[in-house]
């Protein structure tokens, strides 16, 4: 099902790459970060194109919550404790910038995307801890509170406050700031190489080159295959709820979330980490809260988004690699895609333009210390995992075993496949090995998809490609 922000707004169509050409900086992906670094550039002057596999917003930016805020969960007292007080505070000032630069150009622009101020919480069971999250905030120059008492349905130690904060319809935005950009659907990425982007559509020519497509595809140099992780999140839009005052997340894995758009409710949670839903019943587990909570209501859209995570919980934005160095990225965002993507625009507009930017160095690509070099070896050791199921894994289902509606790995014609059998019970046996290096797919029954645990790429049942970083479909067989 297509999420509210779809259902509710449709962006002008427009045409493929329609061959060869040469542009001053070329950007891939338009997503939310790939349209605002781009109008961020031409802004200041710079000739600029974005390529984009398939449509504008066709990926996370149509499945976020949409908050524009400076609450990141409880990550202030972590920033200062792992990274230091100064990169802590360029992290807290960078997206209170953003939040300021989504206004401004809001009201300059007097685009009518449904901004409203709200406040928002992070709640949880250890009083203790919010209290440190609250004061570690606060200074960082940060809008940040402890509240003992909460109106969510359910007890709790209290919440951290972070003061007018906001949230928007991100595709009413979107709509309005892609409109002078020139970019091109329909165009899939191949391959990059210098300064040459190869497409199915003809080859561009760019002194500079910007991988906003949520996940970066070029393997080496970057290794951010091995840098980062995919988790994903479940919504349910419900009707006739209570009202929430604010936006919501817990502090606790396992937790919700809740804000409201209008007279609906969209409640979240369910996340996992990318490959590991072989169980399902994600939205099954958010429609038996709703009915806990909030009886009377009725769920009127659902969707799900998927998120990239870095082992300190900082974006990567900046250089691709010491070894490119006119390839630019910014992903990682984890779960604040909207405030991350403005934050995005601002440093590579400045990078690009030879402007020194205060706050680069905590985002920086480069950066190698022992936090990162752990998280490193344990999303390595997660590939691994994945290899190996290539090797030792026994399936423990047959094909004609499997009911109709669900998928899973079994031998099919002697061959180690994923197969998913519809409802009017034919099957659609593909290639288990995801393209990308090999890891072997896991069934989703939330989605009726294969999503990769190594690096979370995502395909349909029929094996077309969702989401990379994988460039290709996976093979059917027959």
């Amino acid at each position: 099902m297509e999420s509210i922000w779809s259902q509710t707004c449709r962006l002008r169509q427009r045409e493929a790459l329609p061959g060869d050409m040469k542009t001053d900086i070329a950007v891939i992906g338009a997503g939310m970060a790939g349209i605002l670094i781009a109008s961020a550039l031409q802004e200041a002057g710079r000739r600029v194109i974005v390529l984009e596999a398939e449509r504008i917003a066709g990926g996370q930016t149509r499945n976020t919550t949409a908050k524009l805020t400076c609450q990141h969960g409880l990550l202030y007292e972590k920033l200062i404790r792992t990274l230091g007080e100064e990169k802590a505070r360029q992290y807290a000032q960078a997206n209170a910038a953003a939040l300021m630069e989504y206004r401004r150009i809001i009201a300059d622009r007097n685009i009518d995307c449904d901004l409203e101020q709200r406040d928002a919480w992070v709640y949880g069971s250890n009083a203790a801890q919010l209290r440190k999250e609250a004061e570690a905030a606060a200074a960082l120059g940060l809008p940040a509170t402890f509240v003992e008492e909460t109106k969510l349905p359910f007890p709790t130690a209290g919440a951290v406050r972070f003061a007018n904060q906001a949230q928007f319809h991100p595709l009413k935005f979107l709509q309005a700031i892609s409109e002078p950009l020139t970019i091109y659907v329909n165009t899939s990425v191949q391959s990059v190489e210098e300064n040459q982007i190869i497409t199915t559509r003809g080859r561009v020519q760019a002194e500079q080159i910007v991988f906003a497509c949520h996940y970066p595809f070029v393997n080496f140099p970057g290794m951010y295959f091995a840098r980062m992780h995919q988790e994903r999140s479940y919504v349910i839009a419900l009707e006739n709820a209570a009202p929430m005052d604010g936006m919501w997340i817990g502090a606790e894995q396992g937790a919700y979330s809740f804000r409201n758009y209008g007279p609906l409710l969209l409640l979240g949670g369910g996340g996992h980490r990318c490959g590991e839903n072989s169980a399902g019943g994600r939205y099954e587990l958010l429609r038996q809260q709703a009915a806990r909570w909030f009886p009377g209501s009725r769920e009127v859209a659902h969707w799900s988004a998927q998120d990239c995570v870095t082992a300190d919980s900082v974006p990567y934005i900046g250089p691709y690699a010491a070894s490119r160095p006119n390839w630019f990225v910014a992903t990682g965002f984890q779960k604040w895609g909207m405030t991350s993507s403005m934050v995005a625009a601002m440093l590579l507009r400045d990078r690009i333009c030879g402007k020194e930017n205060p706050w680069a160095e905590v985002f920086d690509p480069g950066r190698f210390d022992e936090k990162t070099l752990t998280g490193l070896a344990q999303e390595s050791g997660q590939a691994v995992k994945g290899l190996a199921k290539q090797l030792f894994q026994i399936p423990a289902e047959a094909a004609k075993e499997l009911p109709p509606g669900h998928g899973g790995i079994v031998f099919w014609k002697g061959k180690k496949l994923g197969v998913y059998k519809d409802e009017s019970g034919d099957l659609w046996p593909v290639d288990i090995r995801c393209p990308h290096l090999g890891c072997q797919l896991e069934w989703n029954p939330d989605e009726r998809s294969w999503d990769c645990p190594c690096h979370g790429s995502r395909f349909d049942y029929r094996g077309k490609l969702i989401s990379g970083p994988a460039q290709e479909n996976i093979t059917i067989q027959t």
